[in-house]
């Protein structure tokens, strides 16, 4: 009940965010080209690439942080695409949290109001009241140094809430804490959409971060949107030969019908003279990895485990193997065995 509260008084009623033919131009680079995208109100969206394929640049464009060279950006329904910043129903989240150095914690959440020219009493009652929705009200005399970089993190989701978002935008927001850090404000990110039920939309480069927060991941590259869909449905089932090597524990192998994604999981070894069929190939790495073992294979004909560069395809494979099935029947580099796949488990890939 006190949640629910909170919500109605820090934030408005979601509304979906649409974008429609969307693209940045810098001179002659393309930055993004041409992206449709609708996420439907409340959902997390995270915005997953490598670095340069144009996530950074979206995120701007919908935070009024950047012009489109073209397109345009709706939320509710209403076009924002030329909008300042304070005028769109957006908050951004920076990378380095852009806290005041010399401002102590109330008064950065309130800063955005005190341009505002709201009076100080309501602008203070209002920042104290979201320091205790993060669990910050302790810390309201403190300066950022004197913080942590969780801690951190926290007074700067709160000064985004201070003008009342639809949609809530971070970029990068925990590329810059330590691993064990990392994970626990993941806990807390899924918290926060939760209970404060708007729309965010998180910038990564990190598929393990989309996976374990987003219900709505979209896979970027060179600009263009090469999948999007639910963090299981995108797994699972990776549309192009780019997802599913950038997701990862996918292997891409060719067959007499196309390219196919075969989860490393998934894939089975014999000994090579066994009955089943299966490719032939020759062990060329072990990896213990305490519940798995990896075993990373070659198919007849490729010397290394590089592969030639010009055909990635004839690279190295990961099979992931359980602890127990490894060990009860152990392999060594060098040795030629049988790889194969139930049918069910190779999706085909686009071309």
């Amino acid at each position: 009940m006190a949640w629910a509260l909170h919500q109605r008084r820090v934030m408005s009623p979601p509304s979906d965010l649409e974008l429609h033919a969307l693209s940045k131009r810098y001179g002659d680079a393309v930055a993004v080209d041409g992206i449709e995208l609708t996420i439907a109100a409340g959902r997390y969206c995270c915005l997953l690439g490598p670095s340069g394929c144009g996530k950074t640049s979206t995120l701007r464009m919908v935070a009024g942080h950047e012009v489109p060279s073209a397109g345009r950006v709706l939320l509710g329904g209403r076009d924002i695409t030329m909008l300042s910043p304070a005028e769109r129903g957006t908050a951004m989240m920076f990378q380095s949290y852009a806290l005041f150095p010399h401002l102590p914690v109330l008064q950065n959440v309130a800063f955005s109001a005190r341009m505002k020219g709201t009076p100080r009493p309501e602008r203070e009652a209002r920042a104290m009241e979201l320091l205790r929705l993060v669990h910050m009200e302790p810390y309201a005399a403190r300066l950022p140094a004197a913080l942590s970089g969780g801690q951190q993190q926290r007074v700067a989701l709160a000064r985004a809430l201070m003008m009342r978002p639809q949609v809530l935008l971070l970029d990068e927001p925990l590329s810059a804490l330590d691993p064990f850090l990392r994970l626990k404000m993941r806990a807390e990110l899924k918290r926060w959409h939760r209970e404060l039920g708007m729309s965010f939309v998180h910038v990564t480069h990190s598929q393990e971060e989309a996976m374990a927060l987003a219900d709505l991941v979209v896979v970027m590259n060179h600009g263009r949107i090469e999948q999007a869909g639910s963090a299981r449905e995108v797994f699972e089932r990776p549309r192009t030969e780019f997802v599913a090597r950038f997701i990862g524990a996918h292997n891409v192998i060719p067959t007499p019908a196309g390219k196919v994604a075969v989860r490393s999981d998934r894939l089975e070894l014999a000994a090579a003279d066994a009955s089943g069929g299966g490719l032939p190939v020759t062990v060329t790495a072990i990896e213990y990895q305490g519940s798995q073992v990896q075993v990373h294979v070659v198919p007849d004909g490729v010397r290394d485990a590089q592969g030639d560069d010009d055909d990635p395809d004839r690279g190295a494979w990961i099979a992931a193997l359980p602890d127990g099935v490894f060990h009860a029947r152990p392999l060594e580099p060098g040795q030629r065995v049988a790889l194969r796949w139930p049918e069910a488990e190779a999706h085909p890939l686009a071309a």
